[in-house]
Order: structure tokens, then sequence, then C-alpha cells
């Protein structure tokens, strides 16, 4: 019996843009469009009708933003408050990247990245991990580094292992599992053991969040 699809809320204001991530995404094997929606407002209300798996969810839209929408989301609680939400926007300025990610984003895509990225991203939500464009990751490092040398003598990072460190700078990299197994040298289902050693140690519930901590405390990128 074949797996159930994931469910794919397209959210933006410029309808040219969700066609054309409509005809991308229903192309790809195990991808159904659920719906659309055309501002934050109208997400929120059609996340809750439609119990998607994964929105992709422009920032910059009347009504209610993309950041706003997603903390409403969480603020609501239920099933809804559970989707995995793929920012995809033209937009770097720390005033959108950061919180973005604090709100609970499960990636972070430009618009002009390829597709094939982008169905990669959506699979990556779906197993629990983020993937943030390379170039948004770099000014997520620059936008942080000038608080670095405020951090207390002791980081929530101090108690992670040198490994779960070096997998932690990984994940703040944008890596998903598979490429950090290749990089460390180790099996992917130990990759996965450390990062559940990571989330629970630093007190955090996703990748992303892990993300923003190791930032924050000055885990830089691997190149």
């Amino acid at each position: 019996m074949a797996p159930e699809p994931t469910r794919i809320l397209l959210v933006d204001d410029h309808a040219v843009v969700r066609e054309g991530l409509r005809a991308f995404l229903t192309l790809q094997e195990g991808f159904e469009i659920v719906g659309e929606a055309a501002d934050g407002e109208e997400a929120v209300q059609r996340a809750a009708e439609l119990e998607p798996d994964v929105i992709l969810m422009d920032l910059v839209m009347p009504r209610l933003d993309g950041v706003s929408a997603m903390r409403e989301l969480r603020r609501r609680g239920g099933r809804a408050s559970k989707v995995k939400v793929i920012v995809l926007t033209s937009f770097l300025d720390d005033d959108r990247l950061l919180p973005a990610l604090e709100a609970g984003a499960a990636g972070y895509l430009l618009k002009n990245s390829q597709p094939a990225e982008l169905a990669r991203a959506v699979r990556a939500a779906v197993a629990g991990e983020a993937i943030i464009d390379p170039t948004a990751a770099a000014r997520l490092v620059d936008a942080l580094s000038d608080s670095a040398h405020a951090r207390p003598a002791a980081t929530p990072l101090d108690q992670l292992t040198a490994r779960e460190r070096e997998v932690l700078e990984l994940i703040a990299g944008g890596r998903a599992n598979k490429r950090i197994a290749l990089e460390l040298g180790i099996s992917e289902k130990t990759v996965k053991a450390h990062v559940g050693h990571v989330l629970a140690k630093l007190g955090v519930t996703d990748r992303t969040q892990a993300a923003v901590l190791a930032v924050q405390h000055g885990l830089g990128q691997r190149s």
C-alpha cells in the first residue's frame, strides 16, 4: 500500500507564484497540494480547515505577515500548530530572517532556489529536518556575531560532548542527517541519536531552534 502523500498548503499573495509552485510540486511523487491562501490570516484559517503537513509560506503579505501567521498557528494549538512551515521569500534582512526561525520555521529558502531544492526541503521538513538556504544561514551568522562577545561564561552548549557539538555545528550550517553522517564518517542512525541528545540537552523541540541557539552562542558554520 502506497504511503499517504504529503499535504501542502501554498501561501503567497501573488497568484502567479502560487500557480508556479502548484505546477512544479504537483509533478513530484508523493506531494498533494490541498489548498492555497493569499495572506497570513487566510493561511491560519486554511491550515485549521485542511490540516496540511507542510505550509510553504511567504513572509511579506497583507493583513497578516508570514511570521505573525506562524506565531498564530502555534498560539492556537491543535494539529495546525504542529504543521511544518517552510519560508519561501525574497528577503534576507535581519528583521525577517531571525524572527521567522524563532517562530519555528522548518526551513528558509529564497525564491530563486532551484525547484529540486524546494522539493528536498519539503521532504526534509516531513522527516523532522530543516533546510536553510546557505546564503540565509551565512546571513544569520553575521546577524548574531556582534553579540557573541556578550555570551555568559557558561552556555547551554557546555553540556554537549565534542561529537554533539560537531553535529550541532553542522545542523546550524543547514546539513541534513545524511550529509552529517557522510561528513563525520558515522551512520545516519548514530546521527539521529546525537540529534536527539542535542535537542534534549538544549531544551529545544526542533533543529531550527537548536541552530538559532548555536549561532547565538557563537558556534559557527562549517565550510
